[in-house]
């Protein structure tokens, strides 16, 4: 198995991960993050395949992950409802697992860039790498959410990321 198909299936592994996990929370806002990830990943998949497959393929500002953006402006939103947050301990696993999936992923990346000698595939894992670490970003700001609701978008990291 070459680098392109075992990243096609680590990113069909990660969207049936997201979709499977969005049937198991109640809270339609962490659906809603939940889905955006899997439309990340089939993103990344869609990439890879063309890769595989020997067709150019860039990638394109426009299909950047915004699921920073994303997740900041929902919990906005919870908070400008002034809705009351409460979600089960097995919410938080999900995303704690996600996290490792992500980072598992961004590593992988990573340590592949290093090793193609094509400046554009090298340009391209890279990218991805810094999409995955932006859903580990993710992860963790929805896991300190979910420990400390009422305090968590005063103190989440936001300020250090690009605007999108």
């Amino acid at each position: 198995m070459n680098i392109f198909e075992f990243a096609m299936k680590m990113e069909m592994d990660g969207k049936e991960f997201y979709e499977q996990s969005a049937t198991k929370v109640d809270s339609p806002e962490l659906k809603r993050i939940l889905t955006e990830l899997a439309g990340d990943e089939e993103k990344h998949y869609a990439i890879f395949r063309a890769l595989r497959d020997g067709v150019p393929v860039e990638y394109e500002e426009a299909k950047k992950t915004k699921i920073l953006a994303e997740v900041k402006n929902v919990f906005e939103t919870l908070k400008s409802q002034n809705k009351d947050f409460s979600f089960p301990d097995s919410a938080k696993e999900i995303w704690v697992q996600a996290q490792k999936i992500e980072r598992d992923s961004e590593d992988f990346y990573r340590e592949k860039a290093d090793e193609v000698a094509d400046k554009h595939q090298k340009s391209i894992l890279t990218r991805i790498a810094d999409e995955e670490q932006k859903h580990w970003i993710t992860m963790e700001n929805v896991i300190k959410f979910l420990d400390r609701p009422n305090h968590w978008l005063e103190d989440a990291e936001w300020s250090n990321l690009e605007d999108y």
